[in-house]
């Protein structure tokens, strides 16, 4: 009786441990304003959307505007005007990639981050790499593995965070783009100085994701957090 109890004990401390894992893959998905719906992922006591952010409207429906050109996206920045944009303004690039934001537009109050739903702070995205075990091994547990998505070599990628971060490039102060295949830039709501903003990025040929401050004109992606 007591052998069974112990196996019996065995299995259900097993049970709570994958229960409740560093990170799991939510069933539930979060929906935003145009319809999209992301599937989510829990790091730590932490919730967030899987999928980066691709809606052309804040959360009270304003449009948010969208640039093409150089000079309609240098227009916005030199305004403090939230804008988006494709990836070398292809939409196809949306579909894999979502848009990327300038900072004016993660950080207007209109909300762009669905209800529920916000754009990480400087300190948010801290926690959840350090749930992942620091910035030196973080970064390869929150990208795919394998170079069908990133290009070779993708240093430490397994995703086993289920992050599941994608090489989305990002708009430079210039207007021009860079780095698709080759790095992934996510926007932090935290303001650095009056001209940038924190952000994180990861890369194909370290397994780390690095902090750094990045000009709030330039255009990054976005991933969500629940409130």
């Amino acid at each position: 009786m007591q052998h069974n109890y112990n196996v019996l004990y065995g299995l259900l401390i097993l049970l709570i441990s994958l229960m409740t894992s560093i990170s799991d893959v939510r069933a539930e998905k979060a929906a935003d304003i145009d319809g999209n719906t992301h599937k989510t992922v829990t790091i730590g006591h932490q919730v967030w959307m899987q999928e980066n952010l691709n809606v052309t409207a804040y959360r009270n429906g304003d449009l948010i505007r969208q640039a093409k050109t150089n000079e309609e996206w240098n227009d916005a920045g030199a305004n403090g005007e939230g804008v988006w944009c494709y990836y070398n303004n292809d939409p196809v690039h949306g579909t894999k990639y979502g848009k990327l934001y300038n900072w004016y537009a993660v950080h207007d109050p209109r909300g762009l981050a669905p209800s529920g739903w916000h754009i990480p702070t400087d300190n948010e995205w801290t926690t959840a790499i350090s749930t992942l075990g620091g910035e030196n091994i973080a970064g390869g547990k929150m990208k795919f593995n394998g170079i069908s998505q990133w290009q070779s070599p993708n240093i430490g990628g397994d995703n086993s965070s289920n992050f599941s971060a994608l090489p989305s490039g990002m708009r430079g102060i210039d207007g021009k783009f860079n780095f698709i295949s080759e790095s992934a830039y996510f926007w932090s709501q935290s303001e650095y100085s009056p001209t940038t903003a924190w952000y994180r990025v990861i890369n194909h040929h370290l397994p780390t994701i690095v902090r750094s401050s990045e000009e709030k004109v330039d255009g990054l992606s976005v991933r969500c957090i629940a409130d």
